[in-house]
């Protein structure tokens, strides 16, 4: 007897026969895209007659043809199972194409008008005695560096100790359950009023008026606290309970249980979560607004006098620009936007960097 198996085709009625075949029931592979060109050319081709199109209509209609049309071809050909799921496929990767579109002009359109600027004078001047065109934005780029550095430390460390507290010691208790509450809710406040608390604060201890990058820190490290707490706890409680056991076994006791079996595991998911946290606040404008205000100097002391920012700095261009000569500020607000963005992606960077550093590693 021969070991080879071989299939032999299906009998039918009628006496005809059925291949089996792993191709049987299923759409070339290339219909998907043929099918969305040739919808969206008749959703052009119909809306022009109806002198109604444009790249939204034409967008929206052929979507929907392409839609229709994959369903009831999938389901002659395939099965309403296959078309239901080709349906479901088709919706979701189109909210994710939708959803991708002003994230991709906001960068483009950065990109385009900030390259004006993006010069060595841009990075060496500041706006010192500049009127119109020159200038730069050095003093802002310090300023958001030590502000943003500060409410980091600030930050962190406060952070990093809730956390651990809620997880590893509050656990369930009464206590622990009031810090998650009034974390969330600190996490909705709007920023303009961690700004106003910040100037308040220090218009009490130093007078009314205070301006420095010290408040301007105090005001962001108010929004960044949460963000931390929130995702510190997640990742430590991603961390299984039988490494803790296995720790408390040998005899280690919990700080140190802490400090070497359950944060070394978490730790690329906590600086990920702090970096999260510098890039949710990088950008505010509102509180520096009214804590470390603008200047056009360079100022590296954050214990005094009004301290430059990129965001106050793009807001202060772009808002005040006279009208004799609006493209120069523009640009320089343009420049410092993208600015900004290259900052935001350096720390991921540098993040993700740190996280796969220090990661545990498999085998370990």
């Amino acid at each position: 007897m021969s070991s080879t198996m071989t299939t032999s085709p299906s009998p039918l009625k009628g006496g005809a026969t059925k291949m089996n075949s792993l191709t049987a029931g299923q759409l070339p592979k290339y219909t998907g895209l043929s099918t969305l060109v040739v919808s969206v050319a008749v959703a052009a081709g119909l809306l022009a007659l109806l002198q109604s199109a444009n790249v939204a209509s034409v967008v929206i209609v052929g979507a929907l043809l392409f839609l229709a049309a994959m369903f009831v071809l999938s389901a002659a050909v395939e099965g309403p199972r296959k078309a239901k799921d080709r349906l479901a496929k088709y919706i979701v990767t189109g909210f994710f194409l939708v959803a991708l579109v002003p994230l991709i002009s906001v960068i483009w359109g950065t990109i385009v008008n900030g390259l004006d600027r993006f010069d060595g004078t841009f990075f060496s001047w500041s706006m010192r005695n500049v009127l119109g065109e020159g200038g730069g934005a050095i003093h802002a780029i310090w300023g958001t560096l030590i502000v943003t550095g500060i409410a980091t430390l600030i930050s962190v460390p406060i952070g990093l100790m809730t956390a651990i507290y809620l997880v590893e010691y509050a656990q369930n208790g009464k206590l622990g359950a009031g810090i998650r509450f009034f974390v969330d809710v600190m996490t909705g406040i709007p920023s303009i009023v961690a700004g106003l608390f910040a100037y308040t604060m220090f218009s009490m201890i130093f007078g009314a008026g205070h301006k420095s990058g010290l408040s301007g820190a105090v005001a962001l490290s108010i929004l960044m606290i949460p963000t931390v707490v929130r995702s510190t706890e997640e990742m430590l409680r991603i961390v299984p309970n039988e490494l803790r056991e296995a720790s408390y076994a040998l005899g280690v006791p919990k700080w140190r249980t802490i400090l070497k079996v359950v944060l070394p595991t978490s730790i690329a998911g906590i600086i990920t979560g702090v970096v999260l946290a510098i890039a949710r606040v990088i950008g505010e404008t509102a509180p520096l607004l009214v804590t470390a205000s603008i200047t056009s100097s360079m100022n590296l002391d954050p214990s005094n006098h009004p301290m430059a920012t990129l965001p106050v700095f793009v807001y202060n261009q772009y808002m005040y620009a006279p009208g004799i000569d609006t493209a120069a500020y523009h640009a320089r607000a343009w420049a410092g936007a993208l600015t900004l963005i290259l900052i935001v992606m350096g720390l991921n960077a540098i993040g993700r960097f740190i996280a796969w550093k220090f990661a545990p590693k498999a085998g370990r």
